[in-house]
């Protein structure tokens, strides 16, 4: 049976590559993506609908929900990818810093998740809204406050719409931390980034994808954040 799976994000990295990882089972993928890389076109041709929105605007979020809601009856899962990276020295300035992370991180998967759920509880199975938070929402950050913030009302937030949606949709986060580098990424910063984990390696995209795979097919995980960290608790 063909899985309709909304995906924010899929432009590049970890989005991509669970859209392309979807869409290959031969699900219906329905993506967002901020800014227009060659991929969209990629993704396109594969059959994915995609739509443009910026979740730092909040006209685009209420235009996306507005076609969400016209153009599809059900949805499977919603994974919460989207997101922002700032660092708090950023030159927009402390104000604009934590208002487009709260906007990316928070807002706009609350938002979504509030205007989806009658989508997601229309079916006759479990369905899944799973939010992508981050290993520093637990931590916290010396350089990235409002980025770890954010991530962490993301993380609490999963269990609050786990018990509001309850027992038809089963809501849980996945933190990762360090996935797999950038193509800048010098040597030097990679030697760091690894050190910070006992298993010293990168996650790689199939860890979240196997991740989510886990998570969706339980019929018994709810309110829940999955740890993707090669054991940076254990340094």
């Amino acid at each position: 049976m063909q899985n309709t799976i909304l995906i924010t994000g899929v432009g590049k990295r970890i989005g991509l590559y669970l859209a392309q990882a979807f869409i290959a089972r031969g699900d219906k993928v329905v993506g967002t993506y901020r800014r227009h890389h060659p991929s969209i076109e990629t993704l396109r041709t594969q059959g994915a609908d995609l739509y443009p929105c910026d979740f730092t605007d909040q006209i685009q979020i209420d235009e996306l929900i507005a076609t969400l809601l016209q153009h599809y009856q059900s949805v499977d899962a919603v994974i919460h990818n989207a997101s922002l990276w700032l660092s708090d020295d950023d030159p927009l300035g402390a104000d604009k810093i934590i208002e487009q992370m709260m906007q990316v991180h928070v807002y706009a998967p609350y938002q979504l998740n509030q205007a989806l759920a009658p989508l997601l509880q229309r079916q006759d199975k479990l369905t899944d809204i799973i939010h992508l938070t981050d290993y520093v929402a637990q931590k916290g950050s010396k350089k990235h406050i409002a980025y770890a913030a954010s991530k962490a009302a993301l993380e609490n937030m999963t269990l609050s719409f786990a018990a509001k949606l309850a027992p038809k949709v089963k809501v849980n986060a996945i933190a990762p931390a360090l996935i797999c580098f950038n193509e800048q990424d010098d040597a030097d910063y990679r030697e760091k980034a690894l050190a910070k984990s006992v298993l010293a390696r990168e996650g790689g995209e199939l860890e979240v994808l196997q991740a989510i795979d886990y998570l969706m097919q339980s019929q018994y995980i709810t309110g829940r954040s999955l740890a993707l960290d090669g054991g940076r608790h254990l340094k």
